[in-house]
């Protein structure tokens, strides 16, 4: 097992902003995506959290990643909106447009804002969840940059693992809360199960032909070197309706990338320098539903519904039927009192991200 610190989350947030600082962020951009990043990682999505700075670093030093991003309105109507990102990290235009969003919403009843030229974002609930904690229903989505999505019955890898996010208003249950990649698993899954030896449940990750990989180096070497074979779309395999992930991960990727006017990966990587900005899109809507039903109804009806799913009958005694958001809900509540789990590995990492910018390391 590898050597593990709990940081306290106030530390990270100090470390994450010495270091966006550094990069020549201005100052409130550096506060909204350090707000972002700490969140996440508290909600345990470690991927996407303070884990990110070296893949931000990289672009920064690559030159595609505009580091005085000033993002701009350049079409509005009452109810939409479109933002062009300015080529900086995603966290303070998709803020910007949920803010946006929710403020439509509460005047129209609905409010739909896009962003283009954007780089990658964080995790998309944050931004769902900004709108169920203004009393709304919030919808994101997002195109991405990496292409490692196989469609069902192709051989070779077009999409990403585009996201979705969805969340809702309750009055005594927490916000219903969904955040989900369109991809069967995350890269770093396989990753993992190779370093632990264990072997990958078929429909992880698929050869040229079609057929599932179970051998994790085999997997991984897949993913990320071979021009062949990749991760599956939710689903798996044709035979578990991997269709539906495919059909999920095209959706995402219209709304966020299409209809604003971003790059579709596979489109871009024929002609992109390492010099060019990414162009990822996402999308952001924010729904009242007071527009449909008198106050507090709406609330009060998903109570109901989310009650009955809490109170379903366990398989498992141990193991409690939960409703989406309750993982997440569960880890803040254990890393705001323990600290968010900081891998040694990554600690290392993180140093040399701090030695290039200049700020000392606040981590173990």
């Amino acid at each position: 097992m590898a050597e593990m610190h709990r940081v306290p989350a106030e530390t990270c947030r100090a470390q994450i902003m010495s270091i966006l600082s550094a990069w020549g962020m201005p100052e409130e951009a550096v506060r909204m995506t350090a707000e972002v990043m700490v969140e996440t990682d508290l909600s345990g999505v470690d991927s996407h959290g303070i884990s990110m700075l070296m893949s931000y670093d990289e672009s920064r030093r690559q030159g595609r990643l505009n580091l005085q991003a000033r993002p701009r309105i350049l079409r509005e109507n009452p109810v939409t909106a479109l933002l062009d990102a300015d080529a900086g990290l995603g966290h303070p235009p998709s803020v910007m447009a949920m803010e946006l969003a929710i403020a439509k919403a509460k005047a129209a009843g609905v409010g739909v804002v896009s962003v283009r030229n954007s780089h990658h974002f964080g995790a998309a609930g944050y931004y769902a969840a900004m709108a169920s904690q203004a009393g709304l229903v919030g919808l994101v989505t997002s195109a991405t940059r990496t292409v490692g999505v196989v469609p069902t019955r192709a051989a070779v890898p077009v999409l990403g693992t585009n996201p979705i996010a969805f969340a809702a208003p309750a009055q005594r249950n927490r916000p219903f809360l969904l955040d989900m990649a369109t991809s069967t698993v995350a890269a770093n899954k396989v990753k993992v199960y190779d370093l632990q030896g264990k072997a990958l449940p078929p429909g992880w990750v698929l050869d040229g032909e079609g057929r599932p990989i179970t051998d994790a180096a085999l997997g991984w070497d897949t993913v990320m070197k071979q021009p062949k074979g990749g991760l599956t779309p939710v689903g798996g395999t044709p035979e578990m309706a991997s269709h539906k992930g495919y059909g999920l991960g095209m959706m995402a990727h219209i709304l966020g990338g299409v209809l604003s006017g971003a790059s579709f990966s596979p489109i871009r990587v024929r002609t992109q320098r390492p010099q060019d900005p990414d162009d990822i899109g996402h999308f952001f809507m924010a729904l009242d539903p007071d527009a449909f039903r008198e106050e507090g109804a709406f609330e009060r009806d998903l109570d109901d519904a989310i009650d009955v799913l809490h109170a379903a009958p366990p398989a498992d005694p141990d193991r409690p039927v939960l409703v989406a958001g309750d993982p997440e809900a569960a880890s803040r509540a254990e890393r705001l009192r323990d600290g968010i789990p900081i891998p040694a590995t990554l600690a290392a990492r993180l140093r040399e991200v701090c030695a290039r910018a200049g700020v000392p390391c606040l981590l173990p």
